[in-house]
Order: C-alpha cells, then sequence, then structure tokens
C-alpha cells in the first residue's frame, strides 16, 4: 500500500509539495504567480498573433499550460506557457497546410499541440527522451534565429499599414519595401513608438516589464487618441469568457497528417531540450531532485489541455520561470496561481484587449523573437569556439529562411544526424609524443617540440571501436607503416576506446596481421576491462600476445625499445658469426 503511494506522489508531484508545504512559503509562492501572471498575459497575446490564432487562445494556452505543468512537474520554479519558437512553428505548419479562416487556423493549431502532447506521452512511456538530443544546440540556435528573421518580416506589414505578398521571408521582405510609399503615417508613428518603449525599457530598465507597459500604453493611446477613427488598425474583438473543451477538427488533421506529423516532431524536439535543460537548472539551484520522465509527462499534460482547450503549443518560457524564482517562488502553487490570474484576466479583462492597435502588437512580437530567439551571444561563442558548429548554425538558418521554419526543422534535424555521424565515423588518432626528459606522452600537433621515438610510432584511438570506425583504425595504421619504412613497432593507446563491437574485434585482428606481414610489432596499452574482454573472446589478446599488452605508453614504449635492441644484438651476432 505504502508503495501504491509513493508511485501515485511520483505521478502528481503537487501533492507531495503540498503535504509537505511551510505556510511561510506561501506569500512568496502568491506574489510569484501574480508577478508572472502580468508578465505572461501581454506576451501571449504576442505568440498568440505569431501563430495566427485569436488572441485570447494564446491566454487559453496559457492557461492551461501553467496550471497542468504545476499539478504534474516536477520542477517548483518553472512557468510553462506559450514561446515564441512554438509559436513560429505553429504559424509554419499553418502556412505549410494552406489552412485558412480563423476558426479553421484555430482548429489546427490546437491540432497540432494536442498531436505533440500525445507524441510527448509516447516519449515517457518508452522513455524515449533521449531522441531530442539529436537536434544539436547549434542547429537550434541556427534554426531559432532564421524563425525569428522570418517573424520578424511578417510582423513589418503591421507597423506601417500595409500589405505583403511572397512565398518565403526574402520576397515578403522586397514586396514590403515596394509598400513603403503607401505607408500609414499614424500606424507607423504608433509603431516606431512602440518599439522605441518596448526595446528602450530592456535596454535601461530590463527589470520593468516592457510588454505589460507597452500593452497598457497602447490601449490608453488608443481610447485617448481615438487612433481606429484615425485608420490605425486594432486587434478587433477579444471576448470574455473561459475556454470550452472542445477535440480539434480531426478530418482537418487526417487531410494535412504529414504536416501535422512533421509540426508535432519539431514542437517535441525545440520544447523537451527547453524545458528538460531549465528543469535540472532550477533542481541544482535550490537543491531538490526531478524526475526527467516526468517531466515529459507533465509536458505532454500540459500541450495536451491546451489542445483540448483551444490553445497553442506550451513549453518552458525562461524569462518567465526566472521571474518566477527571483519573486520568491518555492512550489508549483506559484505557478498555479498564475494559471488562476490568467484565467481571471480571460473572464474580466479580455475584451479590454480590443482595442489594441495591431502596430503594438507588431512591436511586441518582434521584441519577443528578437530578444528571446536571435541569440547573437551564442552564435560568437559558436564562430569563437567551434567554427564547424557556427557554419551548421547559419546553414540552419538560411534553411529556414528560404524553405520555412518547418522545412527548416528538417534541414536541422539532417544537418545534426551528418554531423553526428561524421564526429562518429571519423575518430581522432593523433600521434603521440614525449615530453623530453619525463615520462609523458603528448600529442604532437600540439606539442611540437617533443620527442618522436626512433623506430616506434604511438597512436592514440579516441572513440569507440565499432562497425562504423573500424577501418578507419587499419587505413591510419597502414599509412604510418608506409610512411615510416624504419618502423619497428607500433603502439596504440587504448585509453579512449570505451566499447568495441564484433566489428571492431575483427578489424583488430587484421591490424595485427597487417603488422605482422610489414614486420612492424604492435602492442597496445591501456586497455579498458569491458573492451579487452570483448578482445578476448574473439581471440585478439591471444594473438596480440599477453606480454604485448602494457599498463602505460611508457612502459610499452620502453618494451619495445628493448625488442628492437635485441633484435639488432642478435642481427650484430649473427653477422659476425658468418664472417
Amino acid at each position: 500500500m505504502t508503495k501504491a503511494k509513493g508511485r501515485g506522489l511520483t505521478r502528481v508531484p503537487i501533492i507531495g509539495q503540498l503535504r509537505s508545504y511551510n505556510r511561510s512559503w506561501l506569500r512568496g509562492d502568491v506574489i510569484a504567480g501574480v508577478t508572472v501572471a502580468a508578465l505572461i498575459v501581454p506576451k501571449n497575446l504576442g505568440y498568440a498573433g505569431i501563430a495566427g490564432v485569436p488572441l485570447q487562445n494564446g491566454l487559453y494556452a496559457a492557461a492551461a499550460g501553467a496550471i497542468l505543468y504545476a499539478i504534474f512537474g516536477t520542477s517548483r520554479q518553472i512557468s510553462m506557457g506559450p514561446s515564441s519558437g512554438l509559436a513560429a512553428v505553429a504559424a509554419s505548419a499553418v502556412l505549410a497546410a494552406s489552412i485558412t479562416g480563423e476558426q479553421d487556423v484555430a482548429s489546427f493549431v490546437a491540432g497540432i499541440t494536442l498531436a505533440s502532447g500525445i507524441l510527448f506521452l509516447l516519449l515517457a512511456v518508452f522513455r524515449m527522451g533521449w531522441i531530442a538530443q539529436f537536434l544539436s544546440r547549434a542547429v537550434v540556435t541556427g534554426f531559432l534565429f532564421g524563425a525569428a528573421i522570418d517573424v520578424v518580416i511578417g510582423e513589418l506589414p503591421k507597423l506601417t499599414g500595409t500589405e505583403t505578398t511572397g512565398s518565403n521571408p526574402i520576397q515578403e521582405l522586397w514586396s514590403w519595401f515596394g509598400t513603403l510609399d503607401d505607408a500609414h503615417g499614424t500606424t507607423v508613428l504608433v509603431g516606431v513608438i512602440s518599439l522605441v518603449v518596448v526595446f528602450g525599457l530592456r535596454a535601461i530598465a530590463p527589470r520593468v516589464p516592457g510588454a505589460l507597459v507597452l500593452v497598457v500604453g497602447g490601449l490608453l493611446a488608443a481610447a485617448l487618441f481615438d487612433l481606429g477613427a484615425k485608420g490605425v488598425a486594432l486587434v478587433g474583438d477579444v471576448p470574455r469568457g473561459l475556454p470550452s473543451l472542445q477535440v480539434p477538427d480531426l478530418q482537418l488533421l487526417w487531410d494535412h497528417a504529414g504536416t501535422v506529423a512533421l509540426a508535432a516532431v519539431a514542437l517535441v524536439m525545440i520544447g523537451f531540450s527547453q524545458t528538460a535543460g531549465d528543469a535540472r537548472t532550477f533542481a541544482a539551484r535550490h537543491r531538490y531532485q526531478i524526475d526527467i520522465n516526468q517531466e515529459s509527462v507533465a509536458q505532454s499534460l500540459a500541450n495536451i489541455g491546451s489542445g483540448l482547450f483551444q490553445g497553442m503549443p506550451v513549453s518552458t518560457s525562461l524569462s518567465a520561470s526566472s521571474l518566477n524564482d527571483r519573486s520568491g517562488a518555492k512550489t508549483g502553487l506559484a505557478s498555479l496561481t498564475s494559471g488562476v490570474t490568467v484565467l481571471l484576466t480571460l473572464l474580466f479583462l479580455a475584451p479590454l484587449f480590443s482595442n489594441l492597435p495591431k502596430a503594438v502588437l507588431g512591436a511586441l512580437i518582434i521584441e519577443a523573437v528578437v530578444m528571446g530567439m536571435m541569440d547573437f551571444p551564442e552564435m560568437r561563442r559558436l564562430f569563437r569556439v567551434k567554427k564547424v558548429d557556427f557554419w551548421i548554425a547559419i546553414v540552419a538558418l538560411l534553411g529556414t529562411l528560404v524553405f520555412g521554419v518547418l522545412a527548416g526543422v528538417i534541414i536541422g534535424i539532417g544537418l545534426s544526424l551528418a554531423w553526428l555521424v561524421a564526429v562518429a565515423t571519423h575518430p581522432e588518432m593523433p600521434t603521440l609524443g614525449r615530453e623530453r626528459g619525463t615520462q609523458v606522452f603528448r600529442e604532437v600537433d600540439t606539442f611540437p617540440g617533443d620527442e618522436i621515438l626512433p623506430g616506434v610510432a604511438v597512436v592514440r584511438f579516441d572513440g569507440g571501436l565499432f562497425f562504423a570506425t573500424a577501418d578507419a583504425l587499419e587505413d591510419h595504421l597502414r599509412e604510418v607503416i608506409q610512411a615510416n619504412p624504419e618502423l619497428t613497432g607500433i603502439v596504440i593507446d587504448c585509453g579512449g576506446i570505451n566499447f568495441i563491437d564484433s566489428q571492431g574485434a575483427a578489424k583488430m585482428a587484421d591490424v595485427v596481421t597487417l603488422c605482422r606481414d610489414a614486420g612492424v610489432n604492435i602492442r597496445l596499452t591501456r586497455l579498458k576491462p569491458a573492451p579487452r574482454v570483448v578482445l578476448e573472446r574473439d581471440g585478439v589478446i591471444e594473438m596480440v600476445g599477453a606480454d604485448h599488452i602494457h599498463g602505460n605508453i611508457h612502459r610499452a614504449v620502453e618494451a619495445e625499445q628493448a625488442d628492437a635492441e635485441r633484435g639488432r644484438e642478435g642481427s650484430s651476432s649473427g653477422g659476425n658469426a658468418g664472417d
């Protein structure tokens, strides 16, 4: 019975948090929840605008995500809700499926949200969260950067009161430049002021909720100056009330099943990596345990709930989660408070947003994607640390711009897998030299002044020796032998080999034969127990000889030099006897 209760608490973590709740935490949880709600309400209006769904649907998603994650998530500081990246994926799916009409778009976005939630659940059940690791950080950085540029270009017409055409962002931008002569002056003024306000506050007062200030200011300006009557476009009717349970149009989803599947995969890949990383960060900071598998369950239920209540995709919001943490959140009660506050906003304040100028909404969206998706520091870091990763990010960025966000995800996954295969099948095999006056062996490329021992080549193999890398070892050693006619021995440093499969063992036997045919001794050093067992089973250790297996490189080199010296002495003695 006790075990069953324990499993129940694990599946519904909020119960355990409330049972051990300290009343002194209540003030911090409530303040944090209300503070985060003040941040996410205006931002989620913008995210709904990105996805192309009615503004209230962004609030539906925010409430569902916050409440369901609070109940089923194991992180006590995470704030779950829509994000700019997920909204961009949803918008791209709508575009790819050529969905039009507000109701159809809303139903389709809710459908892909529901599909992503089901996919999250499958990953949790089969414990396959590792799949999300196949999208490298460089690819995600480039993809999000490209998606942000796409979104910014799409919002420019709202700032000028014009219409654009084009099948990709480049064409849309060119079209927008062509419409500037027809720009609406008052709309441009509202858009420019909005951009200055939201970016200016971030620069000079980053702790001030710029999105909230901008929305409130925009609503006041619309009322005071009657902007609607002056030709400034307003967002239109935002109804009061709570969302109702509604299954998305299944026929619509079936008609575009390929796009739905691709979008769901993209949402899971991006959403899981964000949530898992943030959950670990807050758990380490506050010294409690999280359950990554349960995090998948929580994100699944948050997306399923959002999809069934006419919402949009949800994931971790790092800015909201950080604010939640700074404001004193100690348990999931803070996230519950945020969700309830959003519901109260829908009940009492939603119609106020009807008079929000579209130019203000456009500025809000642009700020959200520029600051949330264009990671300039990470791009600089990639360029400085590993230029290959930087160029992978650039390819992902350009692919997203030219072919669209969904295609960018496919390109990104392809790039990640190609890079993984390239790295896995081309292990490093540096030549080692001896630091003069020591027994230390180091890479010659890094330390060119180290001593290269005559007649002995020391090679380190870095990586698993398996079907994809085995040929590389044989090819490299053949090159070493051919490049050194005076070579008498090769020492393979196996310290970097942590795995050998049957093909790798067979290839090691081929290497032994190759060396013997060339008249070169082969010695293995620093061979780990697990790989050694595989080599023993395949008879390779017997082929090499137990006396040719050494604990470190220095001993192997000494043994080889001693063998070579005995060989020379034997040759010299034999020659004298013949004379």
